[in-house]
């Protein structure tokens, strides 16, 4: 029976893959952000990615529906917010949630049929996971860079307000000259400006898209500056100085929860793996008769 079970997943793994081929290499219309995604290059989306893209794409629909219309948007925000990495859109994501849950799935049903329910489990978390894993870690990563960068930000846009230039004029000249995650944020919000959106609007906007304390805190008090009429240049200078001062309690905290950590590790593996080796070393160097001792 286990035999019979076996066969019939890995026919219909065989089946699987066949259809995602025929898939692969037919003239199927993308959905649209995932084709726009496809046609940027190899530069941003990889070979594997595009390979998982194109063979999940049909399911894509599928997942999006099943997900709802209130999961569909707060994973569009999430995406959002990880700066959509490699391309990412939510339809890409939809396709590759597709293709790693079926493949988790289908290997997950074998692993159990062999009588390997680590391995099962395993698998099943990799297929409901994988997919998000990315975002997850490009959101950590994108505010930990956000963080380091604004208080610098800062300092040079209150020098430059301070020499005489609008807000606006200063934001737009600054942000030039900065390249990463903030700087394509500001460059965001900029635009959204452009096209008639209020400022306050557009700042609100910046705000939901990161996760980062320091962003809503810039955020915060260049609205409540607006409304109290105070100088912007003593705002940010003062702003970029909670900043600082905020990080390195952190960094403090940081160092002082590290502590107990390696004097953990440091009781668990390293102190008794040292007695052993002293140990060993004195045995071995007394010159002792091993046959003796254990009685041959």
């Amino acid at each position: 029976m286990t035999a019979l079970l076996l066969a019939a997943l890995m026919g219909l793994a065989v089946a699987g893959a066949a259809q995602g081929i025929r898939m692969y290499r037919a003239e199927a219309k993308l959905p649209a952000d995932l084709a726009v995604a496809l046609e940027v290059g190899a530069s941003r989306v990889s070979v594997a990615g595009g390979a998982v893209d194109r063979l999940g794409m049909r399911f894509a629909p599928l997942v999006l529906r099943l997900m709802g219309p209130k999961r569909v948007t707060a994973k569009r925000r999430r995406i959002d917010m990880a700066g959509n990495p490699g391309g990412l859109t939510i339809d890409r994501y939809a396709a590759r949630r597709a293709v790693y849950g079926i493949f988790g799935a289908v290997l997950g049903l074998i692993f159990l049929t062999n009588s390997q329910p680590l391995f099962a489990a395993m698998t099943f978390v990799f297929g409901a996971v994988a997919a998000d894993a990315l975002i997850w870690q490009a959101v950590r990563e994108r505010r930990e860079v956000i963080d380091r960068t604004l208080p610098d930000f800062l300092d040079v846009l209150a020098v430059v307000v301070s020499a005489g230039l609008g807000f606006r004029q200063a934001l737009d000249r600054v942000a030039e000259k900065y390249e990463g995650p903030w700087a394509d944020e500001l460059r965001i919000t900029l635009r959204q400006m452009d096209m008639g959106v209020s400022r306050r609007q557009a700042f609100d906007e910046l705000r939901k898209r990161n996760a980062s304390e320091q962003v809503a805190q810039f955020v915060s008090a260049l609205q409540q500056g607006e409304e109290l009429g105070s100088p912007i240049a003593e705002t940010l200078i003062q702003l970029a100085t909670d900043m600082r001062r905020t990080d390195a309690q952190n960094s403090r905290r940081r160092a002082a929860k590290t502590i107990p950590k390696a004097t953990m590790v440091t009781l668990v593996f390293m102190l008794p793996a040292t007695m052993i080796l002293i140990a060993s070393g004195m045995f071995l160097g007394s010159g002792s008769d091993f046959g003796s001792i254990l009685g041959d």
